[in-house]
């Protein structure tokens, strides 16, 4: 379609953008494990095992990606820790994504993958570090 032709050339900025918004998401779930903030119910006040670990990786893991930095194989780490969450606190509860909570943890995942294959985009760190 010659509409949508001409859009191909914003596909860095595009992804960049994809990037970055997803990242600041993924660190407000990590700051609301690690400091309460913002307030809500996924808060725990003493973190420890596996929802620590999901707080941190989170909270770095999504910095690092919004700066861009070290973007294909955080990507990969944080994919995976986004599959682990889904299988072990989301489906346990219900079959279906809708029902269990666990439709945010599957997109992140996905996002995750695809930032894994197709790079950081524009406005990266990593783009610095390759030139």
């Amino acid at each position: 379609m010659k509409l949508f032709d001409g859009l191909a050339r914003y596909q860095p900025q595009a992804l960049g953008v994809l990037r970055i918004v997803t990242a600041l998401q993924f660190v407000e779930h990590g700051t609301q494990k690690l400091f309460n903030f913002p307030a809500g119910e996924h808060a725990a006040a003493a973190l420890s095992g596996l929802p620590l670990a999901a707080g941190i990786l989170e909270f770095l893991g999504g910095i690092l990606l919004a700066l861009g930095l070290f973007t294909r194989p955080v990507a990969f780490l944080l994919a995976g820790e986004m599959a682990i969450a889904y299988f072990v606190a989301h489906m346990p509860r219900d079959f279906f994504p809708v029902n269990n909570g666990g439709d945010s943890a599957i997109s992140f995942c996905f996002i995750f993958l695809y930032l894994v294959f197709a790079g950081a985009g524009a406005f990266a760190l990593d783009n610095r570090r390759n030139a």
